[in-house]
C-alpha cells in the first residue's frame, strides 16, 4: 500500500508542477505516464496473485490503485486474459496479445512504412480511438469506475487547474502511457518467429522470449525506471516462473541464463527488436507470395 500510495503522491506532485509553465507541463505529461506504467506493472503482479498474501487483497489493491482510477478492465477480466489466455499460449494463435499486435498492422508482408507507423500505434488516430473506446467501454461496466476516473480528473483540477487535467491526466492517459505499454508489449516475446522448444518452462520460454539491453547497464537502468519497471525488463524470467515477484526476477534471471534473443536496442540496427520483428514478418509472407507466383492462371 505504501508503494502504490507513493506513486499517487508522485502524480499529485506532477499536477502541482503542471501549473508552472509549458515546459513543466510537458514534464508532467511524461512523469505521469511513467507513474501510470508503474501502477500497471505493479497491478500485473497482483493479477498473478503475488503482490499480497491473499487473493482478495491482490484484487483490492489492483482495483483501487490502478484499474479503477486508470479506467482499466476489471481485475478478474485481466487475470483471465493474461494468466489463462496469454501465458500458456504466448506467441501462439490463441494469444490475445498477438491478436492485438495484428490489429495494429503487424501482419505478414507489412511494408516498412506501415511497420514504422505500427511501432507508434497508440499515437495514431486509430490507436487513440482504440484507447478511448476501451476506456469508455470499461467505464460503462459500473458507476464506481466512472466515479473513480471522475475523482482523478476533479483532483487534478483542484491541485493544478486545467493544465493538470490536460497534461496530468488526458495526455498521459490517452497517449503517452499507452505508448509505453505498447513498447513493453513489443519487447516481451519474439512474437512472429518464436523457436518452439520442449522441456522445462525455462527452456520453452527461452525460445519465445527476449532480453533487451543485456550488456548496456545504463539503458537497462533507464528502461527499468521508466517503461519496463518492476521486473518487466526481466520478462523471460517472469514467463518461466510467473509466480515469482519482481524483487527476485533479477537474481532468477542470472540463474536461468539468457534467452536465445538478446537485442541491444529497441529500434535501431538489424539486431534490434524492431529489426527482427520486421524480418520475421517479411519472411512469414514469403511462402504466400511464392504460392501466388506458381498458381496456375484461370
Amino acid at each position: 500500500m505504501l508503494l502504490l500510495s507513493g506513486l499517487w503522491l508522485q502524480i499529485v506532485g506532477w499536477w502541482l508542477l503542471a501549473r508552472q509553465g509549458l515546459l513543466p507541463a510537458a514534464a508532467t505529461a511524461v512523469g505521469v505516464a511513467v507513474a501510470c506504467r508503474h501502477l500497471q506493472e505493479i497491478s500485473h503482479f497482483a493479477v498473478h496473485g503475488v503482490l499480497a498474501r491473499t487473493a482478495g487483497a491482490n484484487r483490492l489493491l489492483a482495483e483501487v490503485f490502478a484499474h479503477l482510477p486508470l479506467g482499466l478492465v476489471p481485475v478478474a477480466i485481466r487475470r483471465r486474459r493474461h494468466v489463462r489466455d496469454h501465458h500458456p499460449n504466448a506467441t501462439a494463435a490463441a494469444d490475445p496479445n498477438l491478436a492485438e499486435l495484428r490489429q495494429a498492422g503487424l501482419r505478414p508482408g507489412v511494408a516498412r512504412a506501415r511497420f514504422a507507423v505500427a511501432l507508434l500505434f497508440p499515437l495514431t488516430p486509430r490507436g487513440l480511438r482504440s484507447t478511448f473506446t476501451a476506456i469508455v467501454g470499461n467505464l460503462r461496466r459500473s458507476p464506481g469506475r466512472v466515479a473513480a476516473v471522475g475523482a482523478v480528473v476533479v483532483g487534478a483540477y483542484l491541485v493544478g487547474g486545467v493544465g493538470a487535467v490536460v497534461f496530468g491526466v488526458l495526455v498521459p492517459r490517452l497517449l503517452l502511457y499507452p505508448l509505453l505499454a505498447w513498447w513493453s508489449l513489443l519487447v516481451e516475446h519474439t512474437w512472429f518467429d518464436p523457436e518452439h522448444r520442449s522441456g522445462s518452462p525455462a527452456e520453452v520460454e527461452a525460445g519465445r522470449c527476449l532480453r533487451l539491453y543485456p550488456r548496456n547497464r545504463l539503458l537497462a537502468a533507464l528502461a527499468a525506471t521508466t517503461w519496463l519497471p518492476y521486473g518487466d525488463l526481466h520478462h523471460y524470467a517472469h514467463s518461466a516462473h510467473p509466480s515469482v515477484r519482481w524483487n527476485y526476477l533479477g537474481a532468477l534471471e542470472r540463474h536461468l541464463g539468457a534467452p536465445h534473443f538478446t537485442p541491444a536496442g529497441l529500434v535501431l540496427g538489424d539486431t534490434s527488436v524492431a529489426g527482427r520483428h520486421l524480418r520475421a514478418l517479411g519472411s512469414a509472407s514469403a511462402p504466400a507470395r511464392r504460392a501466388a507466383d506458381i498458381r496456375p492462371a484461370v
